[in-house]
């Protein structure tokens, strides 16, 4: 999942939306639960709405489950419809 980083260098504090995203796109049932006991909700949910730019569909159905917050509510959300789409 941190393919890209220095796994031994990785400040989890300072990559906390990074970590978030990943987890949250890719993570399996046992990551999602360590995040959640890491981060705690409150950061989690601050960084879905506030920070975290993009997420697939399917993350976006597990964040609403998973953390109770509405699609409206997320940034990616919020730029994905902000976007301007070419006539189909």
């Amino acid at each position: 999942m941190f393919w890209d980083f220095d796994f031994n260098k990785l400040d989890w504090d300072k990559s906390y939306r990074t970590v978030i995203e990943r987890i949250i796109e890719r993570g399996t049932k046992t990551e999602w639960t360590e995040m959640t006991r890491y981060y705690g909700k409150n950061l989690i949910k601050s960084t879905l709405k506030n920070e975290i730019n993009y997420l697939p569909e399917y993350a976006i159905d597990l964040v609403e489950q998973n953390f109770g917050l509405k699609r409206t509510q997320l940034k990616c959300y919020k730029k994905t419809q902000s976007r301007h789409r070419h006539w189909l």
